[in-house]
């Protein structure tokens, strides 16, 4: 037996909606999503590309002062075009050893034996017994050397579960005293010309050295931004423990980082050799902390989880920059060491407040969700 509608029951009912226009519609959907498009900007993703538009307004500043102090050089176009190659030059072989500290620091470590592995692949590779097999026995050289020395660290740090800092300090010494005894403390002199040629060459007006760096900087973002290696990085450095849960082998994928950064250090012996033809157990030193340096400029986190290839090569130019402009102006090297120390201690102050107004931002709206 049907039930008869009463008047409660058809008040009840849902009231019927008025007729919609589909251009308010059309207007109420576009203004709804307008903010979404801008929410990149505003949000992790564009964090990353608005630092480097201020290191690279940071570029500009340097340059406009050099501008200032020495316009009779600025003044003069080839001039400009021949500097503008020196500093990248000069920033090539420490950007190729910054791109293997970038992966290492986001992954939570850190590498201070980057100089010396730097210096021991070096002498390994201009010894005369090495030298005898040709170009391709000194490239092959450096590379091993340099790949088997992260090794060693990785393995210190992931199972022997020593701190990075320590492990790397000693690998530090380690290496510089095994460079040391290698080249019975002198210079040796590489006489193979297709290594000496490759600070020297250029192709269409460019040095090799800045394609070599290009190459790997090119290599290390497609790494760290496009393979499950990076997102295993980033998760490593931001959270081990949730890394592990998930599924990811932590101690072989740091194994893996310090490997990654010895054999960006072989390819900068190589670079480094053939541009001063020679090399010692002296090279490439304090290049751990020039890398550590234009790591943290390009904003890479010292605890680790989060950085940018792109950030840190804009790091490296930024030193390069400054050490051309002191130099152009006469000024001494202990002034530019100041100025680079106020520079890094102003960077991770800056990071310190980005990351405790982060943590204020998410500590309330856990307590509004809650």
């Amino acid at each position: 037996m049907s039930e008869t509608a009463t008047p409660e029951s058809r008040a009840e009912l849902p009231a019927q909606s008025p007729p919609v226009d589909p251009a308010e519609t059309a207007a109420a959907t576009n203004k709804a999503a307008a903010p979404g498009r801008l929410s990149w900007w505003h949000g992790d993703g564009g964090e990353g590309a608005k630092r480097n538009l201020g290191l690279i307004a940071v570029l500009v500043v340097l340059v406009v002062i050099g501008a200032a102090t020495r316009s009779d050089l600025y003044s003069n176009p080839d001039w400009v075009w021949d500097n503008t190659l020196t500093i990248l030059k000069l920033a090539s072989v420490v950007g190729v050893v910054t791109v293997g500290m970038t992966f290492v620091i986001i992954g939570g470590g850190i590498d201070l034996s980057v100089g010396a592995i730097v210096a021991l692949a070096g002498v390994w590779c201009t010894t005369v017994a090495t030298q005898s097999y040709g170009a391709g026995g000194m490239i092959f050289s450096a590379l091993v050397v340099g790949l088997a020395v992260g090794l060693v660290n990785g393995v210190l740090i992931s199972y022997g579960r020593l701190v990075p800092f320590i492990a790397t300090l000693a690998m530090l010494v380690a290496a510089r005293g095994l460079a040391a005894e290698i080249s019975d403390k002198q210079t040796q002199v590489s006489n193979n010309t297709f290594i000496n040629g490759i600070a020297a060459n250029k192709l269409l007006g460019i040095p090799l050295l800045v394609y070599i760096l290009a190459a790997v900087v090119a290599a290390g973002w497609v790494l760290l931004n496009r393979t499950t290696f990076g997102r295993r990085t980033v998760a490593v450095g931001g959270n081990p423990e949730a890394a592990r849960l998930a599924g990811i082998n932590v101690r072989r994928h740091t194994v893996l980082l310090y490997a990654l950064s010895g054999l960006c250090c072989g390819i900068a012996a190589i670079m480094l050799t053939a541009q001063a033809n020679s090399a010692q157990a002296a090279m490439a030193n304090l290049y751990e902390l020039d890398a550590i340096a234009a790591a943290i400029i390009g904003g890479t986190l010292l605890s680790g989880g989060r950085g940018t290839i792109v950030g840190s090569l804009l790091g490296v130019i930024i030193f390069s920059t400054i050490t051309n402009l002191f130099a152009i102006n006469g000024l001494s090297t202990e002034a530019q060491n100041m100025v680079k120390g106020g520079i890094i201690v102003a960077a991770v102050l800056v990071q310190q407040v980005q990351f405790r107004s982060l943590t204020q931002f998410l500590g309330r709206n856990r307590a509004t969700t809650a």
